[in-house]
């Protein structure tokens, strides 16, 4: 589907109000995540959703720092249902977490982006008979944060952000910034950019939008890893949010959850759109509302418009991916898994991760990925 500015994107707007109708975004979460051991009796429920639990027994996952604060409130509804039961996922972004998956090393792996034909290609030595796909579970959005004396409602468009993280604008108040921000006080001051140091699904959305809508001043293909001159760099989306909140005149880029545990201000978004676009969930999820899936074969990655510029859509949007082999997953944990990602899915999981910031999946997308983690063998 294609976002236009007509009664198209009214609908669209009515539809995301019915998906984050239940958010309140007050969100916590870091990049910490501890394991969670399960109590209570299997097939009990937990917020609202019943779960078959499988087989007692630890399942092991990680990668995206971008789902840590989702994935903390679905292992411990989840433990709290499924007795014996063990979830530990740890972060360290997207790129570690696929490695470590085709390395055999965790059950399922964490992404900001979806699998590259050399990533699904490397997944059949551990996927016996089989292969990687993406499974959708996440929906969310990029936040531009920053930390600007007496500057509380920053706009930025596409050319002009991908100019400050490419170090081709360097001063605050510089006339392309000014242009947007008519009447706000701009300091005469460097600005200080940071960007994940990690490789990073965060990153790859960022400059997707970027190579969209920066009309060439972003000069770089959509990448993982940071490609941008210059600016400063730090560890996993908590790392980046926390220099943001120590360091004065600076800006980056992390995941709503972050900039609402730190209490850090974020850019609208001038898209062409009647009006700037604030940062919110429910402006993501009009974006998130139409996606479709591209992915082929049983593989489920999504499509997602970052040069929308319908009303009320924010357009850098991010969808995690879960990996998993679609066949040939080990014996030992293949009931857990398809018991916790069946969990993941539902849609009590789905609006249970609301005050994180999130948004819930679309209905026709988690109906298909639904289908697909029940074919798991």
């Amino acid at each position: 589907m294609k976002l236009q500015r007509n009664g198209r994107s009214k609908a669209l707007a009515i539809g995301a109000m019915a998906l984050v109708s239940s958010l309140s975004l007050a969100a916590c979460g870091s990049d910490n995540n501890t394991t969670n051991t399960a109590s209570g009796s299997g097939g009990s429920s937990a917020a609202g959703a019943a779960i078959n639990c499988g087989k007692a027994g630890t399942l092991l996952g990680a990668g995206s720092t971008a789902q840590a604060p989702a994935i903390d409130v679905w292992k411990t509804n989840f433990g709290s249902s499924c007795s014996g039961t063990t979830v530990n996922y740890s972060g360290g972004g997207s790129g570690a977490g696929v490695q470590q998956f085709n390395q055999g090393k965790v059950a399922f792996a964490g992404s900001d982006f979806a699998l590259k034909p050399a990533d699904v290609d490397a997944s059949k030595a551990v996927c016996t008979g089989g292969k990687a796909i993406d499974l959708p579970m996440v929906a969310g959005l990029v936040s531009l944060v920053y930390n600007v004396d007496n500057v509380d409602n920053l706009v930025l468009d596409g050319p002009t952000a991908a100019k400050i993280f490419d170090s081709q604008i360097t001063k605050w108040n510089d006339p392309a910034i000014a242009a947007l921000n008519p009447g706000a006080k701009l300091p005469d001051a460097e600005i200080q950019t940071f960007h994940r140091s990690d490789d990073s699904g965060t990153t790859f959305n960022l400059t997707s939008y970027f190579a969209k809508t920066s009309g060439g001043a972003w000069s770089a293909e959509p990448n993982k890893a940071w490609k941008g001159k210059g600016g400063q760099s730090a560890n996993g989306s908590a790392g980046v949010s926390a220099q943001i909140k120590q360091v004065k005149n600076s800006i980056g880029y992390a995941e709503l959850s972050y900039a609402q545990t730190n209490n850090l201000k974020s850019a609208k978004i001038a898209t062409g759109a009647a009006q700037p676009v604030e940062a919110t969930a429910a402006n993501a999820a009009n974006t998130i509302a139409s996606s479709t899936v591209a992915g082929t074969d049983g593989d489920l990655a999504l499509s997602l418009d970052y040069g929308t510029k319908a009303d009320n859509a924010y357009p850098i949007v991010l969808v995690t991916y879960e990996i998993a082999c679609d066949k040939g997953n080990k014996a030992e944990t293949l009931d857990t898994l398809k018991s916790f990602l069946t969990y993941t899915i539902s849609d009590a999981a789905q609006k249970s991760i609301g005050d994180k910031g999130y948004v819930p999946m679309p209905a026709a997308i988690g109906d298909k990925v639904k289908a697909a983690v029940g074919t798991l063998a």
